[in-house]
């Protein structure tokens, strides 16, 4: 009785509605009647049936007094869906204008190329960067260096001095040695950077400036002396020092406070002769010292293989041509027999 009142007021107010509003009714009616006759097992809205409300939901005001299948909250996430769909297809198909974007991987190159190239400019590394097969713009590339860091690591600065005056490089600094009765010895020697060989060494008690400038005049002797010697801030490398040092003509380069990386070559053989010598003996006196190490700089140059040379001598080693066998191989004690070398057999 209820649905039969309900009826006849719609009725009633239909006559008093607009023509357009009664088409748009009777269209949406039919629509919903269509979806449940159809042959399926399950009642179940199409995409057809689902874009038909969203239409008519932008066309209609009252669509929601004709729908009955669904809640009106369902058509609006239908609607809301189906814009989604739509911005994704479009950014997806959209032509990319503008400039193309630089990969990580790329900027990371430039940077490092002006990180290790400090007085290369934008040409440089534009023309460097097409060489490598990288399409990319000279204005692109300068403004990406400008933003690198321009200041390399002071320590990279360091080891590319290093390297490129490698031959003109030497270095000296002094090393303490406790004895048994003389107490503590200084030992003094100058190194080159080249092939790390020792071309001075030498012990005393109480070393001085006057004593260091004799060391020095004998490890260069009549040659050329080197172009840089490097030493750090100790106090007994003195003012009389430098000055002998520069009439030479070499050019003094001291490090800096508490920087013993900058002297590396010196340290690491320093590090080298207390591990394979003075770790294992008794020093006696100045002589025995004295003497110990003349042996081990004999055995540093002739027969200890260094990492820095490429698993080769200072001196220059000569590796055997011949693949020897095992009976062929004869171990010869060096440093009273701290350490061997071995050759073939005759």
């Amino acid at each position: 009785m209820f649905g039969r009142v309900v009826h006849l007021l719609g009725w009633i107010l239909s006559v008093f509605r607009s023509r357009e509003d009664l088409v748009l009714e009777n269209l949406a009616l039919r629509q919903q009647l269509l979806a449940l006759h159809a042959k399926r097992p399950r009642s179940r809205l199409g995409s057809i049936d689902k874009l038909f409300w969203v239409a008519l939901r932008s066309l209609w005001t009252g669509w929601k007094k004709s729908l009955i299948v669904v809640q009106p909250e369902t058509v609006v996430r239908w609607h809301r869906a189906g814009f989604r769909l739509y911005w994704t297809w479009l950014s997806r198909t959209r032509r990319v204008v503008g400039r193309k974007p630089l990969t990580k991987e790329l900027r990371e190159l430039i940077f490092r190329i002006v990180a290790e190239n400090p007085t290369w400019g934008a040409p440089r590394i534009h023309g460097e960067l097409l060489k490598l097969g990288f399409e990319i713009s000279e204005r692109t590339v300068s403004r990406w260096v400008k933003r690198a860091t321009r200041n390399p690591d002071p320590v990279r600065r360091w080891l590319v001095f290093l390297r490129n005056h490698r031959g003109a490089i030497t270095a000296m600094d002094f090393f303490t040695v406790p004895t048994l009765t003389f107490g503590v010895l200084y030992c003094f020697f100058v190194i080159g950077h080249d092939r790390r060989k020792i071309l001075h060494c030498n012990v005393t008690r109480q070393p001085t400036a006057l004593w260091i400038v004799q060391q020095l005049r004998e490890a260069w002797g009549f040659e050329q002396p080197h172009r840089f010697l490097i030493f750090d801030r100790d106090a007994k490398f003195s003012a009389a020092v430098i000055s002998t040092v520069k009439q030479n003509g070499t050019e003094p380069v001291r490090t800096a406070f508490r920087s013993p990386w900058q002297n590396g070559v010196a340290e690491r053989w320093v590090g080298s002769v207390r591990r394979d010598l003075l770790r294992h003996v008794i020093v006696l006196n100045q002589r025995h010292l004295r003497r110990l190490l003349r042996e081990y700089v004999r055995y540093y140059h002739e027969d200890r293989t260094h990492l820095g040379l490429g698993k080769d001598t200072p001196g220059g080693r000569v590796a055997a041509s011949v693949p020897p066998r095992a009976n062929k191989i004869t171990s010869l004690p060096r440093l009273g027999g701290l350490h061997h070398r071995y050759i073939v057999a005759a």
